[in-house]
């Protein structure tokens, strides 16, 4: 456990544009920061951070939270993990009691597999360094490739000795469970007895792309054709190899500030080009290029260029993954290296001015390398040259940005000698058909639902046929971000849905965040004989909810009221940093939706005819959002009655009844009196 000070610590310090600058490329709009939304695939940005707030929030998934929330989600850890992540970032020590054997063996299986990796990169890089075959073997085999001794340290490179089982006995010796060895891939079980997937060779660890080591590849230094000379790590509950770019922790800082990512193969030739100066290099590490290593990519920067082997084999069959990297939207440019070089040789040879200055010369949009390599073998033949003329069209088809598209039919026509309307006919043909494609994948519905909030609930507004003037996805692609002057996301990124498990859900939470948000805002309450009551937002609300005997549904808003009522009288107390730095996950994950909530009020309860904001009337706000969930509740108990009107039988029992219902129509009709002039907020829940 982690005490409540060192918590607030480490809150203090976790800046959230700092904490998530680390893992999305940002851009200020406005006062706030917009990227590219890193938990689910989008071209367009709808992930918002607010460093005034402590807060980011997804107006397309609803993914957010403060700093260690986002932690918690793109790291998958706990909440005491994502602390102690965050602490480690920022230096600040943690102190915590000792786990007992029950809490040890609560830690999850996710957590244990990968305090198993980072076991065996250190235990790796000591073979490598401190023991006499590493050294020999391991050290002398680096050092031979041309690395330096700081970059092998850099990239944590290491060594598995050549003996069977020399690591999985070490490792079950420290106390790590075999089950667990398995499951990493770090040991193979054959029929019950156990040995090392890597023995005899050089280790590679692969990092996420916040620096956890998720995987390793090895690679033997001896001849024997019946071994792989490279082995990596199998998937698992932990590495899933599509998901992952080798050097990408040691490259993210250098693509944002070079607006720039480089692309090649293998292991060293990340690590070669690291040393000659060039650091925004990754690696697909062998394996044909996927959607969730090009949206890791896309998150720093949209401009990639793809480095080639001069003599590489099978080049035709790497141009699927252009495909693949234009579909997501990347501007991609080709560099294809001289006859016998790749990026790790060119690099050893050449200073970093050397190769910037060959790249800047060598490289070519995707249309031109793409043509030229597939015109080699098409001589003069007509039909391959319509050929090569359709699978460019392809290619163009799937770029999302139609101005683009464009472009580069341009080009095509020019390289290929073909009348540019004839091209523009096809591709017309096949944006069409793709288009249809898409909208089977979909299955949109035939109607959708507009929604307000209206006196604290969900009503349907309007509902209309699905017809192109209506259909609020997807957004088209010259619309910028989703932000106005308001800072407020338009309908089409708002999630109406919602899983309320109360009837009163909607207004409970609606004076909740009243409490978090603006708990320590002043008011000025009208009382009688034009008196005010000058108090704050969070008092009111508790003495009116003290006065009307209220109990809330849910209990993670009880707890909040409770924890709040003798923390007001505090005058060091802010109630939005108390929640957003609460010991509980939970309460402070509430806080911090809470607070990402954006609301827009009608222009009609404007006299001057503008939108307002929130704090500009808070008074009735408050006033009204008490009212509402009055009125919600009298409602449902007024439903309740007329079900046991239905079903009673005795006159006395329903004239009982009757009466009790004639005494909430009353106080419900001097409820709608006093709420007078309906407010219209519509709102993401």
């Amino acid at each position: 456990m982690i005490d409540q000070i060192t918590i607030d610590k480490i809150m203090d310090a976790a800046q959230i544009v700092d904490v998530v600058s680390d893992f999305v490329s940002l851009k200020k709009r406005g006062v706030n920061y917009t990227g590219l939304c890193p938990f689910h695939d989008e071209k367009k940005p709808s992930f918002s951070v607010s460093p005034t707030k402590g807060i980011c929030k997804c107006f397309s998934c609803g993914k957010g939270g403060n700093a260690v929330h986002f932690i918690m989600e793109h790291e998958q850890l706990s909440y005491y993990e994502a602390l102690k992540w965050l602490a480690k970032k920022y230096g600040i020590e943690v102190k915590e009691k000792e786990l007992t054997a029950e809490e040890l063996q609560q830690r999850s299986e996710r957590e244990s597999m990968f305090l198993i990796n980072n076991y065996a990169h250190t235990y790796f890089q000591d073979t490598l360094h401190e023991t006499s075959e590493g050294q020999q073997i391991g050290l002398s085999y680096f050092r031979e490739r041309g690395f330096r001794d700081d970059i092998i340290r850099k990239f944590q490179l290491g060594y598995s000795l050549e003996k069977r089982d020399a690591f999985y006995q070490d490792a079950t010796k420290k106390g790590y469970k075999t089950d667990l060895l398995v499951k990493t891939g770090l040991v193979i079980d054959a029929e019950g007895k156990y040995y090392d997937r890597f023995r005899g060779r050089v280790m590679f660890p692969v990092h996420t792309i916040s620096g956890k080591v998720v995987a390793f590849g090895g690679r033997i230094l001896k001849s024997d054709a019946k071994l792989a000379k490279y082995q990596n790590s199998p998937e698992s509950e932990i590495y899933h190899k599509s998901n992952e770019l080798y050097g990408i922790y040691f490259a993210k800082g250098a693509i944002v500030k070079q607006d720039k990512c480089f692309l090649v193969e293998g292991y060293t030739d990340v690590i070669s080009m690291h040393q000659s100066g060039i650091e925004n290099v990754v690696a697909s590490s062998g394996t044909a290029l996927t959607p969730g290593q090009i949206r890791m990519i896309h998150r720093f920067t949209p401009n990639i260029t793809v480095l080639y082997d001069g003599d590489a084999a099978g080049m035709k069959a790497s141009l699927r993954g252009i495909d693949l990297l234009l579909q997501e939207g990347m501007n991609v440019k080709v560099v294809l290296l001289p006859d016998g070089e790749d990026p790790d040789s060119f690099a050893q040879s050449h200073s970093a001015s050397e190769f910037m200055e060959f790249i800047a010369q060598a490289e070519v949009d995707f249309i031109h390398f793409k043509t030229q390599l597939l015109l080699k073998d098409a001589g003069n033949d007509p039909i391959k040259k319509a050929s090569i003329a359709n699978d460019i069209l392809n290619s163009i088809s799937i770029i999302p940005e139609t101005l683009t598209q464009n472009i580069y039919l341009r080009e095509t026509s020019k390289l290929l000698n073909i009348e540019e309307k004839a091209l523009a006919n096809s591709l017309g043909k096949l944006n069409i058909k793709r288009r249809e494609t898409e909208f089977q994948k979909k299955k949109l519905p035939n109607t959708y639902t507009q929604n307000t909030i209206s006196r604290g609930g969900i009503h349907t507004t309007n509902q209309s046929p699905l017809t192109d003037s209506s259909v609020p996805f997807p957004l088209p692609e010259d619309v910028p971000p989703p932000f106005n002057e308001y800072d407020i996301p338009p309908p089409e990124l708002i999630n109406y849905s919602s899983q309320n498990t109360s009837p009163f859900e909607e207004n409970e939470r609606c004076i909740i965040r009243l409490i978090v948000r603006y708990g320590n805002e002043a008011i000025r309450i009208p009382i009688d004989n034009d008196e005010f009551w000058d108090t704050t937002v969070a008092n009111f609300i508790l003495y009116m909810i003290g006065e009307e005997d209220i109990i809330f549904e849910n209990p993670l808003y009880n707890q909040i009221l409770e924890e709040v009522k003798p923390l007001f009288g505090k005058p060091d107390f802010i109630a939005q940093k108390y929640f957003l730095q609460h010991s509980n996950p939970a309460i402070s994950l509430l806080a911090a939706n809470l607070t990402a909530e954006r609301h827009i009020l009608s222009k009609y309860h404007s006299k001057k005819q503008v939108v307002e904001t929130e704090s500009d009337c808070l008074e009735t706000l408050a006033q009204r959002a008490l009212l509402e969930l009055q009125d919600v509740r009298m409602t449902h108990t007024m439903n309740g009655l007329m079900k046991q009107l239905a079903s009673a039988t005795d006159a006395s029992v329903m004239a009982e009844i009757m009466t009790e219902m004639r005494d909430i129509q009353i106080y419900q009709r001097e409820i709608n009196k006093r709420l007078g002039e309906r407010i219209l907020i519509r709102k993401p829940l």
